[in-house]
């Protein structure tokens, strides 16, 4: 019986008051049912939620889900201490995380939140419990 099995042997002895081997099979069977709880693309969410990891992309995503509409690296620049280099740097790793749009009008690139960016910042809002 492996290590895993051993201990979830003893944790269902303490439960059960006895254990058998059908008792850790049975719940075995329970557990690989929590698989299904892990999306096929899970790559994308752990990009999303990294994306928001780091403070100059948090703070940028937030701007953009509270604008009216597009910034630009322009607008952004007075509200992050950081260079417009960064700024456009940290607006990438959100584009390439689904959590930013862009569109590009001449020489200027306009940025706006995604729904999964604006639902993300909300549902962390949400959870935190200051509303």
């Amino acid at each position: 019986m492996a290590t895993g099995s051993t201990r979830l042997r003893r944790l269902l002895a303490e439960e059960l008051g006895d254990c058998r081997d059908a008792d850790v099979a049975a719940r075995i069977d329970e557990l690989e049912g929590l698989a299904e709880a892990t999306p096929a693309d899970r790559e994308r969410d752990l990009a999303a939620l990294s994306a928001l990891s780091d403070g100059t992309r948090h703070d940028i995503a937030r701007y953009l889900a509270a604008a009216d509409g597009e910034l630009c690296v322009c607008e952004l620049s007075p509200l992050v201490d950081v260079s417009d280099s960064a700024i456009s740097h940290a607006l990438s790793d959100l584009h390439d995380a689904g959590l930013v749009t862009r569109r590009k009008e001449g020489t200027w690139r306009h940025y706006d939140a995604t729904e999964r960016a604006e639902r993300l910042l909300d549902g962390l809002d949400d959870t935190r419990g200051d509303r």
